[in-house]
């Protein structure tokens, strides 16, 4: 009982300091997956934004418009503009794969691109939430951007145009007996075409979208599970009451 405890307490620990990597408080990610219709804005955002470079390739896009209401047709026209290699075009049945090369992204990026199928599962939904809000001016990086939560990114910030542009402003504090500069917050300097409430909107269904997008059987897994549970508890009962019936001449 003592080593579950432990490990519980260790388990606890390492999530708040990964949550609190960097000295960054991760925002809440208000994400509902049994809300289709944020899905379905999450798909085509994702689409719109994300897909030109990054792969999804444990999704297959016939499952998108199983879960998320939309038709065939749709997804089909919000997703693939690809063809295979001998020049028919792709699948609904096919994974998400993107036509970027490892070799261009690596001139485009000096990294590869990253696969987003698993990054939910990975990172977690605040702090992708937090990711999509934070990214802010900074002429050192190539790319003149940089987030606060994925210091050094090598991606653009692809969404400029609807959030606006960022400036970090810093405060002073002390530190070991010497003055420290630290983050303190970021400033909009220049607006996007969404206001601040839109945004936090469109980053919703983006997460939300990834959220499933990492695990899409999740809904169905979590409905199972409180069957089960009931199940248990029904079974307990009965079970229960057999052990007594069992037992009362013994007693």
């Amino acid at each position: 009982m003592k080593k579950i405890i432990i490990t519980l307490l260790f388990a606890i620990v390492s999530v708040h300091a990964y949550a609190s990597e960097g000295g960054v408080e991760l925002e809440t990610a208000p994400i509902d997956i049994n809300d289709k219709a944020s899905l379905a804005r999450g798909a085509k955002d994702f689409a719109a934004y994300c897909f030109s470079c990054h792969s999804a390739f444990f999704m297959r896009y016939n499952r998108i418009a199983k879960d998320t209401g939309m038709d065939e047709a749709e997804v089909r026209n919000t997703f693939i503009f690809t063809r295979d290699k001998k020049g028919d075009p792709t699948k609904l049945g096919d994974v998400m794969k993107v036509s970027m090369t490892e070799d261009y992204a690596r001139q485009a990026f000096n990294a590869p691109v990253p696969d987003l199928s698993l990054t939910a599962r990975a990172r977690g939904a605040n702090w992708l939430y937090t990711y999509l809000h934070s990214f802010y001016m900074d002429a050192s990086r190539p790319t003149g951007t940089n987030n606060i939560v994925f210091p050094g990114v090598g991606m653009p910030n692809v969404l400029w145009e609807l959030q606006g542009l960022q400036k970090p402003v810093y405060k002073t504090i002390q530190h070991e007996g010497r003055d420290v500069e630290v983050l303190d917050h970021l400033e909009l300097v220049q607006p996007g075409s969404m206001s601040k409430e839109e945004y936090d909107a469109f980053a919703t269904d983006l997460t939300n979208f990834m959220v499933y997008l990492a695990e899409p059987v999740q809904a169905e897994r979590r409905s199972m599970g409180w069957k089960v549970l009931l199940f248990l508890a029904g079974f307990f009962v009965l079970a229960y009451m057999l052990k007594k019936e069992y037992w009362k001449d013994v007693h």
